[in-house]
C-alpha cells in the first residue's frame, strides 16, 4: 500500500469515526450519556495512531469494491474495541501507565472509573455499529 493510499483510508476513518461519536456539547438523543463519558471516549479514541488495523481492513474491502463507506463501520468497530483494550491495560489494576501516544492515559486524565466505562461503552458501540450496518 502506497502513503497516499494509507492516508486517504486514514483520513476517511478519522473523519467517520469523529462523526460517529457524539461532541460533548450536543449529546446524543436525551442527553443519556454524561459528558464526562464522552469526553473520554473522544480523547482516547481521537487521540491518534497508526490505525493499522482498521486500515488494513478497508484497504481489504477496497481491493473487491470502489466505495469503501459500507466497510467505515466495521474498521470504526475494529479501532473502538482496540481502543477498550487499551484503555483497561492501561489501568492500574493492569499496567498502570501513565501515558499512551504521549498523552496522559484516560484513567490519569478522568479517573479510573471514568476510563473503565469509557472503554466498556467504545467496546458496546463498537458491536452496536457493526450490528446495525446493513453490510
Amino acid at each position: 500500500m502506497h502513503t497516499q493510499q494509507y492516508e486517504a483510508l486514514r483520513s476517511a476513518l478519522e473523519t467517520y469515526m469523529d462523526g460517529v461519536l457524539p461532541l460533548p456539547d450536543t449529546l446524543w438523543p436525551e442527553g443519556n450519556m454524561p459528558r464526562t463519558l464522552v469526553e473520554a471516549m473522544r480523547y482516547s479514541l481521537l487521540a491518534g495512531g497508526k490505525r493499522l488495523r482498521p486500515v488494513l481492513l478497508l484497504a481489504a474491502y477496497g481491493l473487491y469494491h470502489p466505495d469503501i463507506a459500507p466497510a467505515l463501520p466495521f474498521a470504526a468497530a475494529v479501532e473502538m474495541i482496540h481502543t477498550y483494550s487499551l484503555i483497561h491495560d492501561d489501568l492500574p489494576a493492569m499496567d498502570d501507565d501513565d501515558l499512551r501516544r504521549g498523552r496522559p492515559t484516560s484513567h490519569i486524565q478522568f479517573g479510573e472509573a471514568t476510563a473503565i466505562l469509557a472503554g466498556d461503552a467504545l467496546l458496546t458501540m463498537a458491536f452496536e455499529l457493526m450490528a446495525q450496518s446493513k453490510h
